[in-house]
């Protein structure tokens, strides 16, 4: 605990001092922007933010992940209090979480039945910098996760799948301009992090601290690399993953995503995303789009939806059932001579038994 405790300093440490440095190792105009315009150039001074910032709502759904199950839900972005410079937001989501596709387990051996409603809420504060050429931010939330678990994708015998109850709380720091996007996250595991969930397995949810840098390639085509790094002591997990990431907006408010990562614990993973929002591309009043034909990134930020909010669960072996059939199975998957032994101390898929 004192190392994972540690380690989020360190992360939250380093992503605040490369986050303070952007102003003056990137300066207030990139590349992209320098082909465009700067900011007085575009207007982007004149906008009120008042204009620009609306409520907006939708829906999202994602193919299952590291840890993360099939979704789909709606949520919505509300700003509480808009100011010449920054908006104090907040953004909900409520998704239901489906079964894993073709018995292939999203949290390495138990596969995740459906249908469960998990949650996700965010407080945030956003604000740009004298020239609007960046967006800074800050958010802290919770999450919940409610799972219905099945079968196992390891052909063992289990008896008693249940439906555990996950939480956490989250905190992000974000700082975008029109070309970069830089994102530092924590997720923290609370209450109950460790559950039984059948008869051979248990689940724990995950600490996980991230750093994602995205560069948009278009307008509408944006790339990220991530690093991560993920602990749970029960399962073993303690150990770093990259990630990268490809987003195109469709059309207005209309997101596609697909997501490629790997780390020791799940290995590789690829999965896609969709969502949508209603109002959330434009400066909201019609003669402000007229007169600003180009959405500017910087400014579209302020009301977009933050980031990494799952409950990601990783389940162990932890009971050496005594049936004949796992006992087969075991012998056949262990790298030892001795399968006489009432609970197994040799390693399985995803990690040790105790």
């Amino acid at each position: 605990m004192q190392q994972s405790i540690r380690l989020s300093l360190s992360l939250a440490g380093t992503a605040a001092l490369a986050l303070a440095s952007i102003p003056l190792g990137i300066g207030t105009a990139t590349a992209q922007e320098a082909k465009t315009g700067n900011a007085a150039d575009l207007g982007v001074m004149s906008i009120s933010l008042k204009d620009a910032i609306k409520p907006n709502f939708g829906f999202q759904g994602a193919l299952q992940g590291a840890g993360t199950p099939n979704q789909a839900g709606i949520g919505g972005f509300l700003p509480l209090v808009i100011g010449d410079n920054s908006v104090f937001f907040l953004d909900a989501q409520a998704n239901a979480n489906f079964a894993d596709y073709n018995n292939y387990s999203s949290i390495i051996n138990t596969t995740v039945a459906g249908t469960t409603i998990s949650t996700s809420s965010r407080l945030g504060y956003r604000w740009l910098n004298s020239d609007r050429s960046w967006m800074f931010g800050v958010n802290a939330g919770y999450d919940s996760r409610p799972m219905a678990t099945g079968g196992v994708d390891t052909n063992v015998a289990i008896s008693n799948s249940s439906t555990v109850f996950y939480q956490q709380v989250a905190a992000g720091l974000e700082a975008v301009s029109n070309t970069w996007n830089f994102n530092a996250y924590a997720l923290v595991p609370v209450g109950k992090d460790e559950q039984q969930l059948n008869s051979v397995y248990q689940g724990g949810a995950l600490d996980t601290y991230g750093l994602d840098v995205g560069y948009s390639i278009t307008p509408d085509l944006r790339a990220s690399v991530g690093y991560y790094h993920q602990y749970r002591s029960e399962e073993n997990v303690n150990g770093s993953g990259v990630r990268g990431r490809l987003a195109y907006n469709l059309t207005n408010g209309l997101t596609v995503g697909a997501n490629l990562s790997y780390d020791q614990a799940f290995e590789t993973r690829v999965s896609a995303d969709l969502k949508y929002r209603f109002g959330a591309n434009g400066y909201g009043a019609p003669n402000i789009r007229k007169q600003q034909p180009v959405v500017m990134p910087v400014i579209q930020a302020l009301s977009t939806t933050p980031a990494n909010r799952d409950v990601r669960v990783h389940d162990k072996w932890v009971k050496f059932s005594t049936t004949p059939a796992n006992r087969e199975m075991w012998c056949a998957l262990a790298t030892f001579n001795d399968c006489k032994l009432p609970i197994a101390t040799k390693p399985h898929k995803g990690g040790w038994a105790e």
